[in-house]
């Protein structure tokens, strides 16, 4: 069962050395999490998926952003990500 923990918008993209493509959003609703899984969508429709690889608030580490707040995140094998893209936070949950 997957339960959605967060939103957030893209308001700009980072192209970090060796890091590749962060991206710099504000959570909409609910967390940011960094151990959860992510769903990237532009106009309704899901265009990566992915794990949090990182997430930072100015230059620290964080383990998850609240809402109102901005922050970067990176996601695995993202590399199509543009400034108004949706991104979904999750986690799975073992329901009985």
């Amino acid at each position: 069962h997957e339960v959605v923990q967060g939103q957030a918008v893209v308001r700009e993209v980072f192209t970090i050395p060796r890091v590749g493509k962060i991206a710099g959003v504000q959570v909409r609703e609910g967390k940011a999490l960094r151990n959860a899984s992510a769903r990237v969508k532009r106009d309704g429709q899901v265009i990566h998926e992915g794990r949090v690889s990182s997430l930072k608030r100015f230059t620290e580490d964080v383990r998850e952003v609240n809402t109102g707040l901005e922050c970067g995140v990176g996601i695995d094998g993202l590399t199509d990500v543009q400034p108004e893209d949706t991104i979904e936070f999750y986690t799975r949950e073992l329901v009985q």
